[in-house]
């Protein structure tokens, strides 16, 4: 099968999105299928071989001076190249143009807008790039925000166009009126372009499809997957514990509010009071941006406050060797989103190493905790109930080893990437009318 993959690049950023992205498209090349992985606006970042095209397509410089300055929008595409070049767009991302939803709003909604908005150079470009590569059976987007693509995609193409939803539900909601009401407005009113929507867990598909306004049949759930490709039991589920004797509490997300670095600090230090004085860390890992330095001080300042300023590390951001190392030394993970998070790759990631969770009951967490058994689920947005998880797998260590063990083998058994290809494949055929059986890979499925 011959399949064309768009991706969003996160501005040198280790994105969920971008990495779930690349990690399906290595698994359906290693099956015999022609993928051809495209980012959009920026150079994608992950931790596998990063197998996406050199191309950039609505190069986020291009865009940002499209939408800014009417002058770019007429200039000769001679003078995108310069601007639209990878290591052009690598040296300026993240600089200047803030990746936050509340001043993307414009930008946003001339995205929706497609052909008829101010952006409708870089989607004439769009149309010119396909006749240059082969004809996919299947094209598709890697979230709603990118629909305004699937009109154009499908007429020059006449290819089905699938869109996956992925978590952009975070960043609409923080879009200011009115770009908010705008920007699901027009989304809405392009759902009838797409074949099919993919959504990455249970929750997400029942709130995409009330928030946009798709129908349920027009919904198929791809559950995330990860290769386990040098994840070894940690420390929790070999039982080992750390040399120093110390209880490790870790933390492996972006650094940013709605993850709940700062609920977690609070729950650390309530934790710390329940533990008689025994010996205890908080490891801390994941990507940094300038904008929320200020909220990791904030969750240094709650244990400094405490007097446990000396407990909390934070080790910056970390590639796959560094994410397994780092896990390896915990004895438990969580990451409190206070939001409902509809993805969760943290979790499958610590669980692949035998790492057990403590999480709030809310989004896709319910259902990953649930089918894998691999954790404790606590009352979100409340310090004290996960303060009191954390304790119940500290102060019983042969429980710990259930649940690490649990998490070990519940994580091979539901969410490999290889589980999520068959998943996929079977979508792509549905939609391209294709009677083929879905290959399966070797190894845990």
């Amino acid at each position: 099968m011959k399949i064309l993959s768009i991706t969003a690049g996160a501005a040198g950023m280790y994105c969920g999105s971008c990495l779930r992205d690349n990690a399906l498209a290595i698994e359906l090349m290693a099956r015999g299928h022609e993928v051809t992985l495209v980012p959009v606006y920026t150079p994608t970042l992950t931790d596998d071989p990063n197998v996406s095209r050199r191309d950039v397509l609505f190069g986020g410089i291009s865009v940002y001076l499209q939408q800014h300055v009417p002058l770019f929008r007429r200039l000769p595409r001679l003078f995108d190249r310069l601007w639209d070049s990878p290591g052009v767009i690598r040296m300026f991302a993240g600089r200047g143009i803030s990746p936050d939803a509340r001043f993307l709003g414009e930008m946003t909604v001339s995205m929706l807008q497609g052909e008829s908005g101010v952006l409708r150079k870089e989607f004439d470009k769009l149309v010119d790039w396909t006749a240059g590569e082969p004809v996919p059976d299947v094209v598709n987007l890697p979230n709603s925000l990118l629909i305004a693509m699937a009109a154009p995609l499908k007429r020059v193409l006449s290819r089905p166009v699938c869109v996956t939803l992925q978590g952009e539900e975070l960043f609409i909601d923080a879009l200011v009126p009115p770009y908010r009401e705008q920007a699901l407005a027009l989304i809405r009113r392009q759902v009838r372009d797409v074949d099919r929507f993919i959504a990455v867990s249970e929750y997400c598909a029942r709130y995409m499809s009330s928030l946009l306004e798709i129908p349920g049949d027009r919904i198929a759930v791809v559950p995330l997957g990860i290769s386990m490709d040098g994840y070894g039991p940690s420390a929790a589920a070999e039982g080992s514990g750390a040399p120093d004797g110390a209880f490790r509490v870790g933390y492996l997300a972006r650094i940013a509010p709605e993850k709940g670095l700062r609920l977690l600090a609070e729950a650390y230090v309530r934790l710390r009071a329940k533990m008689n004085g025994a010996p205890a860390r908080l490891e801390v890992a994941g990507y940094l941006a300038s904008e929320h330095r200020g909220y990791l001080d904030g969750a240094r300042a709650v244990l400094a406050a405490a007097g446990l300023a000396d407990e909390m590390t934070y080790h910056g951001t970390v590639d796959r060797a560094g994410k397994r190392a780092f896990l390896q030394g915990l004895d438990v993970l969580s990451v409190p989103a206070v939001y409902d998070e509809p993805k969760g790759m943290f979790l499958l990631e610590a669980m692949a190493g035998g790492v057990p969770v403590v999480q709030p009951d809310r989004g896709a967490f319910t259902e990953v905790v649930g089918r894998t058994g691999g954790g404790v689920l606590v009352d979100k947005d409340d310090p004290e109930a996960l303060a009191e998880g954390l304790h119940r797998l500290w102060a019983d260590p042969a429980a710990r080893r259930r649940l690490a063990g649990a998490a070990y083998d519940g994580v091979r058994a539901h969410y490999t990437i290889a589980r999520s290809a068959d998943r996929l494949v079977a979508v792509y055929e549905s939609v391209t009318g294709r009677a083929a059986g879905t290959q399966v890979s070797k190894g845990v499925a």
